[in-house]
């Protein structure tokens, strides 16, 4: 390979890793996103209102409810609604989005239990936020792996950014790979998209340089050999990082790698990054 094909392919690489960066960027700070968040509300029994919320709300056997007083109103699947209103019981790490004028309501269950999470776009977090730090792109840190399956999928309880709450995940199986002369493995969780996983680890970086409790890599289905890569170039915040309004899931005990991953984003400004 030519000096100038080498430069070719890393501009390239540099060009794809920058387009990653910044549509996890705007995800981050989208009008409605995580950096918009202004409360994690916890839903009981008894009916509670909220400053950044319209309504009384309460859950219970029968799902979450809103009672919305004389002049309030929420727009659920596009249609206003008044009054009571019944969401039903969401699935575990499922929600419905309601619309309050510019804002959005977030009804969701985490861990076994129903919030409200308001989204507003002028929350002081988003309106201040200047960007992720983040490594310098570097090819040497796409490493190959071999996707190894379970014969079964395993339940897999992890802790989470808010104390005293739980996440199970069924992990498919683990990633083997090798960095730095040493064999390592990541356990792993289903992704986003058919086929797609997604693993969580910690590293010594980790509290150093990058976000202390996780770090997350989205993986591409695996090939038929199993065949995968890992570019940790791409090891991105989950939004605990930014703020302590999430409910991100932390990493299993075995997804702590005893080797600095010095790729990927950094420690937010919000949290004392540089």
């Amino acid at each position: 390979m030519t000096i100038e094909a080498t430069a070719t392919d890393l501009q390239a690489f540099t060009e794809n890793w920058q387009e990653w960066y910044q549509a996890q960027e705007a995800r981050l700070a989208a009008p409605h996103g995580f950096l918009a968040i202004t409360g994690l509300h916890w839903l009981d029994e008894q009916p509670e209102r909220f400053p950044d919320a319209p309504g009384a709300w309460r859950t219970g056997a029968d799902g979450v409810v809103v009672d919305l007083d004389e002049g309030e109103e929420l727009v659920v699947d596009g249609t206003p609604v008044h009054g009571e209103y019944r969401f039903g019981v969401l699935p575990e790490r499922g929600g419905v989005d309601a619309v309050w004028g510019d804002a959005v309501i977030e009804v969701a269950k985490r861990g076994g239990s129903d919030i409200v999470r308001p989204r507003h776009p002028d929350a002081p977090l988003r309106t201040a936020f200047t960007g992720t730090p983040a490594y310098a792109p570097d090819p040497s840190w796409a490493v190959t792996g071999r996707y190894v399956p379970f014969d079964e999928p395993r339940p897999t309880t992890v802790g989470a950014a808010v104390e005293g709450l739980e996440h199970v995940y069924d992990a498919p199986g683990r990633v083997e790979f090798e960095l730095d002369g040493r064999q390592l493995s990541l356990t792993a969780f289903p992704g986003h998209g058919a086929g797609r996983l997604l693993v969580l680890f910690t590293d010594a970086t980790s509290g150093v340089t990058t976000y202390a409790v996780n770090r997350a890599l989205a993986l591409e289905p695996p090939a038929a050999d199993g065949t995968v890569v890992l570019d940790f170039n791409r090891a991105a915040n989950l939004p605990c990082a930014y703020t302590d309004l999430a409910t991100c899931p932390l990493p299993p005990a075995e997804n702590r790698l005893p080797v600095a991953i010095e790729a990927g984003q950094k420690i937010p400004r919000e949290r004392g990054g540089s």
